[in-house]
């Protein structure tokens, strides 16, 4: 049986810090980012969260796959929005390095949950 309540899913405590580190990364960009980098990255790394919490409360296996597939083209997202911010040099190359290698031990953790809940249907 998966967990009871959102706060027990391990996977979306970490999305929610990965979340965390992306709106203290972007703080330092531009502002005249504000509305177009800054802006898309944070909607990418909340989405994770969001779509883990979505696809949980409504209790299906097949929805909470479908969430999780969602929850994981968003880290794909955020990965490409990282890269890019990196180019144009926006943030030090060691908090992007830090804040990807977070990315980095999400999307392996999603891709773990969306298959153990792929295999109980």
């Amino acid at each position: 049986m998966g967990p009871r309540n959102l706060k027990e899913l391990e996977v979306w405590r970490e999305a929610i810090g990965l979340a965390k580190g992306i709106y203290e990364v972007s703080m330092e960009w531009p502002k005249e980012e504000v509305y177009g980098l800054t802006s898309q990255v944070r909607r990418a790394a909340t989405s994770i969260a969001s779509n883990l919490a979505e696809g949980l409360g409504r209790g299906s296996s097949a929805e909470i796959v479908r969430f999780g597939k969602i929850s994981l083209g968003s880290a794909y997202e955020l990965y490409s929005l990282l890269e890019l911010s990196n180019a144009l040099g926006y943030s030090e190359a060691k908090k992007v390095t830090d804040v990807s290698e977070k990315l980095d031990s999400l999307t392996r953790r999603l891709a773990a949950y969306i298959n153990y809940w792929e295999t109980r249907k």
